[in-house]
């Protein structure tokens, strides 16, 4: 929205992986966990990358005091396909066991190999009903062009028939930056797979192009360059 308008739409395709699938090795004939595939997951590309997936989120939630959050945890992310994967934001939708949404994980990873978490939870940790807005202060260095300070609000909602996502960067003087996802989940299916093969091709190579495509646009506007920060200490916030 500032110092320069700039607007992009994009279609990619995400995964929504229940967590109980993951632990049990859950796979495709393109789909694999832990091993080489046309699509695959990596444990090593979340958390921390010492412990599985559903390790790690609980213990984020159990050092959180998240015990309401007892239910299933679904990850939605970008696969690796042919090896290969960059992830700008995963998001990891934590459920009670009455399917009520208790937190939302957001793990974003800069262009620079570095990696923050913001945990989204209400502070009477009461559910998060849909298009409900969290607020969490910005710590972490996305973008060259945008400063390391202001806050986030958060916008979820993740039911069978619609998962949306909203985010939105603000400061003292307002919304300086609107973003949003949503898809509708459809079953996998290794034809689905193909299917994504051939209408996104090198879907990941493609968003670390399309990256690198705004940078040169805003930088053509003119917009502020700005040096990166060094990295928060703590891995989450909230």
């Amino acid at each position: 929205m500032r110092p320069r308008r700039n607007a992009f739409r994009y279609q990619v395709c995400y995964l929504a992986v229940p967590l109980t699938q993951w632990a049990r090795g859950t796979t495709k004939r393109f789909l694999s966990i832990d091993r080489p595939n046309l699509f695959s997951l990596r444990s090593r590309d979340f958390g921390d990358g010492s412990a599985t997936p559903a390790a790690w989120i609980d213990g984020v939630l159990r050092a959180h005091d998240l015990r309401e959050a007892n239910g299933e945890i679904m990850l939605v992310t970008l696969p690796r396909f042919l090896g290969y994967a960059f992830n700008p934001v995963n998001f990891w939708f934590c459920f009670d066991t009455q399917k009520a949404l208790r937190a939302v994980l957001c793990e974003v990873n800069n262009t620079f190999g570095e990696r923050h978490c913001y945990l989204c939870f209400h502070e009477d940790h009461r559910p998060i009903v849909r298009d409900e807005q969290l607020a969490v202060r910005k710590v972490f260095h996305v973008s060259p062009f945008m400063e390391t300070k202001g806050s986030y609000s958060f916008r979820f909602a993740c039911e069978p028939q619609r998962i949306s996502i909203g985010i939105d960067l603000i400061d003292e003087t307002g919304v300086m930056l609107a973003t949003s996802m949503h898809g509708s989940p459809r079953p996998l299916t290794v034809l689905g797979l193909l299917k994504i093969a051939f209408a996104y091709p090198l879907q990941t190579l493609m968003v670390v192009a399309l990256i690198h495509y705004q940078a040169v646009k805003l930088f053509a506007k003119g917009v502020r360059h700005y040096r990166k920060p060094a990295p928060p200490a703590m891995r989450v916030s909230h």
